[in-house]
């Protein structure tokens, strides 16, 4: 039996009930495939379901604020899928008349659409022979073959991506792409079953005993350490409380999401050292400010940083006027937070 039935037939005896295995729309397809990029199937599945409730549609997601598609998007992290979706959902209204691109290439052309997903919408949405690339297809590939090119580099992915051309069925390339990354996801795991592997006997890694080598990687980046003091500033008014908040923009992490005041530094420091900072004076000047207390210091890790914060709990006067947006602290479940910021919410205050 050769590559494609062999994988084929695999396929047809294992792969998941999923929801947007039931469609050939390629505005699901779309919605699927940049929810579940970073993503595990476990948590982008509700996400899926509740994206498309909300925005059904190409129209429904360009004509909707992107306040409201980063608030759908909370949790999911990497915010700049959620924007790039709105900007090509507003690309295929304007250029397409609404109508979703039936090629390869326009596909590629939109905001946010890589060769993966590009391929991934056109094979199966409209059985374009283009074969996917995603990480579960380097490890099986480059196992399969014994490719030992860096599949982090372009000479690796490029080495993979002529073999899928070469083996991809032509008559059903959807299916054989789904098929290539469900192996990938379900046998030729990170750490594979290989006894129970349709392609045992022809695997050259498996062959030569170097499963565990591959696939082949360059020098991991190391991750930049960043330390966030953010400045939690409630204003009790009767029964109502307010806090400060902070809307990120720029070319930062978490563009366009809200966060609280904060100082940067280049390396963990206390209150008293903040106190006596450019930027401190800079947001109260000489004005009298009490410190209430201090939190843990969280840890979250984004894919190339790790950002360590600590929240300062102060009170200043009610007069004092500050450069942030002040909001009802009932409201903040209406703006689209960054997920460390809802952690500290829910452990401290019980929000």
């Amino acid at each position: 039996m050769n590559f494609t039935k062999t994988l084929g037939k695999w396929y047809k005896e294992n792969k998941r009930d999923l929801p947007w295995r039931r469609t050939t729309d390629p505005f699901k397809i779309w919605v699927s495939e940049i929810i579940l990029q970073q993503t595990r199937i476990v948590q982008g599945w509700d996400y899926y379901l509740r994206f498309l409730e909300r925005f059904p549609d190409v129209r429904s997601l360009a004509e909707a604020d992107e306040h409201d598609v980063l608030k759908l998007w909370q949790g999911l992290g990497y915010y700049s899928r959620a924007r790039n979706m709105h900007v090509a959902a507003r690309e295929i209204m304007n250029v397409y008349k609404g109508v979703f691109p039936k090629t390869y290439d326009e596909i590629r052309k939109l905001k946010g659409i890589g060769d993966y997903t590009a391929a991934a919408i056109s094979s199966i949405a409209f059985e374009i022979s283009v074969p996917v690339v995603d990480g579960n297809v380097l490890r099986f590939f480059s196992r399969f073959f014994g490719i030992i090119e860096p599949v982090d580099t372009q000479k690796g992915k490029i080495a993979i991506f002529e073999r899928a051309k070469e083996n991809i069925d032509r008559q059903h390339p959807g299916d054989f792409n789904q098929a290539i990354m469900e192996f990938g996801a379900l046998q030729c795991k990170p750490v594979p079953d290989c006894t129970v592997c349709p392609f045992e006997t022809r695997c050259m890694a498996f062959r030569e005993n170097r499963v565990a080598e591959y696939p082949v990687k360059s020098k991991k980046q190391d991750q930049r350490k960043r330390y966030f003091n953010y400045l939690f500033i409630p204003s009790q008014k009767g029964e109502t409380t307010s806090v400060f908040l902070n809307k990120r923009t720029g070319k930062d992490i978490w563009r366009n999401l809200f966060d609280f005041p904060s100082i940067e530094t280049e390396k963990a420091t206390t209150l008293k050292k903040l106190m006596v900072s450019k930027e401190w004076k800079d947001l109260f000047g000489e004005r009298k400010v009490k410190f209430v207390k201090e939190s843990k210091t969280y840890r979250h890790i984004l894919s190339h940083q790790i950002i360590h914060a600590k929240f300062y709990t102060l009170e200043v006067e009610e007069s004092v006027v500050l450069p942030f947006l002040r909001v009802q602290l009932n409201d903040l479940r209406t703006y689209p937070i960054p997920r460390l910021i809802e952690r500290y919410l829910e452990e401290v205050v019980n929000w």
